[in-house]
């Protein structure tokens, strides 16, 4: 077992490796002319100041929170969070500087090669991104576990340091990202497209570049820390209920050999869209995925077989895999299906009726991933009980390399798109980026499904950890074994505040990209006013007032829902009680599943609506109906971007600070 577990994390290295690899042939690339180069050069240093402010207010708040934890819990415990915490940072600069690189190379491959090499190019930055997650997760876990081994009934207390590092800048980047990307987006939309009447991405527009480097802190950066933490949480989930079980040795080493084989099955799905391209260049992202998951499904298979000889585990991944392939379908539906369509016929009621029925949509796309969740779990619990559950999401997320390559590539295609208005490189260009653009949503609304689905699993698994750990110090000292029951008047009360930390988050998330976003309306407005020959094309915008205006904004808003996520289960597991924190999270687990579900997929109706309307249905642009979708589509950027996809995070980042303090909490109420 510890050559094995010593394989592990050189197999993560020789992943990042290959991400390395991959951001220097991005590199090799051509990059356009001069113009080209002028727009995506301030796009490439408007996200890296972004993400370097970012990351220093980041700092600060880590160092908080270790020396918390080293004073109250364990040193080593800090030490994990430290590095969960860093190697989610990582992730996110390697990422964002590749995508923030392929954006303008993706604009002249389609210039030159045509959508075949556009696509290539785009994914290949994406997965830059897909491969530093996936191999820095199984890097940092794999080390943990492998020097920590000897000791499986204590390793995850160490361990579950790192899913909360991990938490912690996700919700941060999440947050941050989002409110930047979509305060930028509906500034620059509200002013540029509805009141002055110039195309998207117009380069008269002055919040166009702010824009641009939006799309890339909020979908590659954000949602790269999002999936991060999501596929650490699994791992530490599990571990942390396979320790209290026979066999703890194995079935602690389990969910880390999973995904190491989803990272070499990730690596050979990358390779492979080089072949799929040739054959369909708009269902080659999907194959792709999909070739990594029959690779995953076999190497599991092996590897549950020959070290529990038993596949009763295996078939709670399996499910969890499924599951994951199913949201993904069903998200896809209801974001670019016949729900879409709906919604943009509903705009001959002006945008009254583009809202009322985006929000049934909204609220109707709830109901076939919560079901299939609960098959999920249903068949996860009935081969392996509570560690099925929690290894359900390991199984989920077990390939988080190609999915998030395939997501990542959504906003280079974006920022191509962007670059080719900009630049006046032709409409044949922007035909080719605009598919691309809109192969970019289905795979981001089937990302978001993804990552909300996996939470729910996630979740779950860690509220079961939560309560093993509680239970297991209590039974040590001669208490009784710690019971969720909802006749319980402690439990109840937690329960509803726990419900209600979902709709706060959701209520500051709002409120802060309307703050941000009237700010940048205000300063592309006087620019529009005082800038004299700027809409005629004849004077250049103030591109860096708008860029900083959205930072300093993003930055601040962010700060008090971050605070609020790690806060408020302490003090409820503090003051109330270890029941009342239970019920906190299932409450918590709950509404934030819905919430995010909701608002993730009827954002991505609203959006393809208006891109659907713009095609040249119901009147194109400028058509009264357009009009009436662009409201729909404003109101949902942070549906979608913003508030919708934190929930997956919030609920995750609450469960494992729960996890972690269990100790102590329990002891207080001894």
């Amino acid at each position: 077992m510890d050559i094995i577990l010593g394989l592990v994390p050189l197999i993560g290295v020789l992943g990042f490796l290959f991400a390395i690899v991959t951001y220097f042939l991005v590199l090799k690339y051509p990059t356009g002319d001069e113009k080209m180069r002028a727009i995506a050069d301030k796009i490439h240093l408007g996200a890296m100041v972004f993400l370097k402010r970012e990351y220093q207010i980041i700092a600060i708040f880590m160092v908080v929170v270790v020396l918390a934890i080293a004073a109250t819990i364990k040193v080593e415990t800090a030490i994990a969070y430290l590095c969960g915490g860093l190697c989610s940072m990582l992730a996110g600069y390697v990422g964002m500087n590749a995508s923030t690189r392929a954006n303008v190379r993706t604009c002249q491959a389609a210039k030159t090669g045509g959508t075949p090499l556009a696509l290539s190019v785009a994914f290949r930055g994406g997965s830059v991104m897909g491969m530093s997650v996936a191999a820095l997760g199984v890097i940092g876990l794999g080390l943990f576990t492998y020097f920590l081994h000897k000791s499986p009934a204590t390793a995850p207390l160490i361990i579950n340091g790192f899913a909360m590092g991990a938490s912690s800048i996700a919700l941060f980047a999440r947050v941050g990202g989002g409110i930047y990307t979509k305060s930028a987006d509906v500034g620059s939309d509200l002013v540029g497209k509805v009141e002055a009447g110039i195309p998207e991405d117009d380069p008269r527009n002055p919040g166009v570049i702010a824009d641009n480097v939006g799309d890339n802190v909020g979908d590659t950066a954000g949602m790269g820390a999002d999936l991060f933490e999501s596929y650490v949480g699994s791992v530490v989930a599990t571990m942390a209920i396979g320790a209290t079980m026979p066999n703890a040795l194995k079935l602690v080493s389990l969910p880390l050999l999973y995904i190491t084989i989803g990272l070499i099955a990730s690596a050979i799905g990358i390779l492979s869209m080089e072949y799929l391209k040739r054959k369909n260049p708009q269902t080659a992202l999907r194959s792709a995925t999909y070739v990594s998951g029959v690779l995953f499904i076999i190497g599991g298979f092996i590897v549950t077989k020959l070290l529990l000889g038993s596949l009763n585990h295996y078939w709670a991944v399996l499910a969890g895999l499924i599951c994951g392939a199913l949201i993904g379908v069903e998200s896809e539906y209801f974001t670019s299906g016949a729900p879409v369509k709906r919604i943009a016929h509903a705009t001959s009621a002006g945008p009254a009726g583009v809202v009322i029925t985006g929000m049934g949509v909204g609220f109707m796309s709830t109901l076939l991933p919560i079901i299939t969740i609960c098959i999920a779990i249903g068949i996860a619990y009935h081969f392996s009980g509570l560690y099925g559950i929690a290894i359900a999401a390991v199984g989920m997320l077990s390939t988080v390399g190609i999915v998030m390559s395939t997501d990542s590539y959504g906003p280079i295609a974006d920022n191509a798109g962007g670059i080719a208005e900009m630049s006046g490189a032709g409409p044949e260009v922007r035909k080719i980026t605009d598919k691309l653009d809109a192969l970019g949503n289905t795979t981001a609304a089937i990302g978001k499904g993804f990552a909300i689905g996996s939470a729910a699993l996630t979740a779950l698994g860690l509220f079961a950890a939560y309560q093993h750990t509680i239970s297991t110090v209590w039974l040590a000292s001669g208490h009784k074994e710690m019971k969720i029951d909802l006749t319980d008047a402690k439990v109840v009360v937690g329960f509803f505040l726990g419900g209600m930390m979902p709709m706060v988050i959701t209520a500051l998330t709002m409120d802060a990209v309307g703050r941000s976003a009237n700010r940048l309306v205000d300063e592309i407005r006087r620019q529009f006013r005082e800038i004299k020959g700027l809409l005629e094309g004849k004077a250049e915008p103030q591109i860096d007032t708008c860029v900083d205006i959205v930072t300093k904004g993003a930055l601040r808003e962010m700060i008090l829902p971050g605070i609020s996520a790690l806060a408020v289960p302490l003090i409820v597991g503090f003051v109330i009680g270890p029941e009342a924190l239970g019920g906190f999270l299932a409450g918590a687990t709950l509404v934030g599943v819905l919430l995010g579900i909701m608002m993730c997929n009827v954002g991505g109706a609203w959006d393809n609506a208006k891109k659907w309307i713009e095609e040249g249905n119901l009147g194109g642009k400028k058509s009264e109906a357009h009009k009436a979708a662009v409201v729909g589509d404003t109101i949902g950027d942070p549906f979608k971007d913003t508030s919708g996809p934190s929930m997956n995070i919030l609920i995750k980042l609450m469960s494992v600070v729960a996890l972690v303090f269990a100790p102590v909490i329990a002891k207080v109420f001894m």
